[in-house]
């Protein structure tokens, strides 16, 4: 990031935490639980398919891989808005802001992916039951995660090496709680409506193009599970709830922020809460509630739990 040092801004100031002192606390708590949610509720996700063997299979490999990545993403913008709701004056210095940005689309990358593959391994389980285990084995589950990490580098790295070539020499104020490829190009003292087009190609189709395939994918499913039974198409679409809940929680936000050139503040700052704090601490709760194995999971936990103590 040697091109950071040429620029002639080196902090950021943060307008979107003007507001009372009352409000202030108000979002402290409420961003404080929900960051605890957050942390506690992937790390236990996390932490039961790590040690229970029951778990032990591709669905719950990729799920464990997108509760580490809602941790991550969560944790590089939430823990620094708490920070900065505790003072008066609120900055970020430009190298801090464009790695802040870079981590942002390199997780929104991976979980992209990683949804991706959670369809496709559902589209597997019930369209092709015979054989599941043979077309998600062990290889095709590690593949995805690493298909899903090189797609977020690249995705976030193709924006950075465009934007960092701007001359930023002011003004160095953004209505935002955190910083993004669409705001900082604001900042640029010079004609980047062609930059701006780059993000919402890149940005904009690729949250676009995924959901829709989402979309396409857990239809394909329900298409083939009327056919068979109407019986069993009310149990998938309980199993696939879940999965489209999640669906639709991540991506609305990204194809709204992406895809809308200038969204007014207040709804900035709204979906920047949903995609960041409240679509993290659903995820757990979603996949617990709708999950007969992980309930079973839990049960199992908490009954090795008084045996452990006596032992």
């Amino acid at each position: 990031m040697g091109g950071l040092n040429d620029s002639v801004i080196t902090e950021i100031v943060l307008l979107a935490f003007s507001c009372s002192w009352e409000k202030k606390l108000f979002l402290i708590l409420i961003c404080s639980l929900l960051y605890l949610g957050i942390i506690l509720g992937n790390l236990f996700i996390l932490f039961l398919v790590i040690f229970d063997s029951h778990l032990h299979s591709p669905m719950y490999f990729l799920l464990a891989n997108l509760s580490l990545i809602d941790v991550c993403l969560s944790s590089t913008t939430v823990p620094k808005i708490i920070k900065d709701h505790l003072h008066e004056y609120k900055v970020i210095s430009f190298q801090d802001c464009m790695t802040q940005i870079c981590f942002i689309h390199i997780m929104g990358g991976v979980e992209m992916v990683l949804l991706i593959a959670m369809a496709f391994d559902r589209c597997t389980a019930i369209c092709k039951p015979l054989h599941y285990l043979k077309i998600m084995n062990p290889k095709i589950c590690i593949s995805f995660v690493i298909t899903g990490w090189v797609t977020g580098v690249i995705h976030a790295m193709s924006q950075f090496l465009f934007v960092i070539k701007l001359p930023f020499c002011g003004p160095n104020k953004m209505d935002s709680f955190y910083c993004d490829f669409p705001k900082i190009i604001k900042l640029a003292c010079t004609d980047a409506a062609k930059f701006e087009f780059i993000v919402t190609a890149n940005s904009g189709f690729m949250s676009m193009g995924a959901f829709f395939l989402l979309i396409l994918s857990y239809s394909f499913i329900l298409i083939t599970v009327q056919k068979r039974s109407s019986g069993e198409l009310s149990k998938a679409f309980v199993t696939l709830s879940a999965h489209i809940t999640v669906v639709f929680l991540f991506f609305t936000p990204c194809i709204l922020l992406y895809v809308w050139p200038s969204p007014p503040p207040s709804i900035d700052k709204n979906l920047f809460i949903v995609d960041f704090a409240i679509t993290p601490v659903m995820n757990p709760a979603i996949y617990t509630l709708q999950n007969k194995d992980i309930k079973v999971a839990i049960k199992r936990l908490f009954k090795k739990i008084p045996y452990s103590r006596l032992c």
